[in-house]
């Protein structure tokens, strides 16, 4: 299998998927748009991550190649590939499939438990999830609406929407199961300036006080991975990801 992530900053790679991917001996390759690469062909890759970033999903008189990551990541999700999108990666497939993105009521940043629906507790790629689980989140917006075919299966006091399913092959999540100690130190000694207290902000030193948390959300990540290649590759040999079916 080869797969294809976008890299929006140099400190948010995705971490334990690279961990992941390279355990089961598949093609790893990446467009790091800050360092102004290219896009590959869709047909050099069979799953699509999207990462993370400072900057908004609106913000393309800053960014430009905003528009032709968005055109991408339909053309992706069109071709049937499997797509996950974290954080900023999440609220550009939403923009990308109908839905809106705004500014969250509080941001978030820090570990807080999200709340999956019963429908997510049932499916075989998230049943292995605690009903309340702890995850690591660093965001301002959200995706406040989604199209009817996008499946809400998680939430948090904080914020409404915390995860959603797309044609059963397209996953946002607002929070990150990615990050490995070594991006966390990277970010927050970046980025300690933007902890100011607040309701769903934590501080630094109580991020790091919890390693636990780190590597309870990289274990997470790889169960997740592992059983969505399963489904896929059932779905593969049903037909069903092959001729787009929902």
């Amino acid at each position: 299998m080869k797969l294809h992530y976008l890299q929006h900053i140099p400190l948010e790679n995705p971490g334990s998927i690279l961990a992941w991917a390279k355990d089961k001996g598949y093609s790893l390759t990446h467009t790091q748009f800050f360092n102004h690469e290219p896009l590959p062909a869709q047909q050099d890759f069979d799953w699509l991550v999207i990462m993370g970033g400072p900057m908004n999903i609106y913000e393309e008189y800053l960014h430009p190649w905003l528009t032709e990551e968005k055109a991408f990541i339909r053309q992706a999700i069109d071709a049937g590939k499997v797509v996950l999108g974290i954080c900023l990666g999440s609220q550009l497939i939403a923009d990308v499939i109908g839905g809106k993105v705004t500014t969250n009521p509080l941001p978030e940043i820090g570990w807080f438990p999200i709340r999956w629906t019963d429908e997510a507790q049932q499916s075989s790629l998230f049943s292995f999830f605690p009903k309340e689980t702890m995850v690591f989140q660093w965001h301002y917006d959200t995706f406040s609406s989604l199209p009817p075919e996008a499946k809400v299966i998680a939430e948090s006091d904080a914020c409404r929407y915390q995860a959603y399913v797309y044609r059963d092959r397209v996953f946002g999540f607002q929070f990150h199961l990615e990050n490995t100690p070594e991006l966390l130190e990277g970010l927050l000694s970046e980025c300690a300036n933007e902890m100011k207290p607040a309701a769903y902000v934590q501080s630094p030193a109580e991020v790091m006080t919890h390693p636990e948390y780190i590597k309870q959300s990289n274990e997470w990540m790889s169960t997740f991975l592992s059983q969505l290649e399963a489904q896929t590759e059932d779905s593969k040999q049903k037909g069903v990801i092959s001729n787009g079916a929902c």
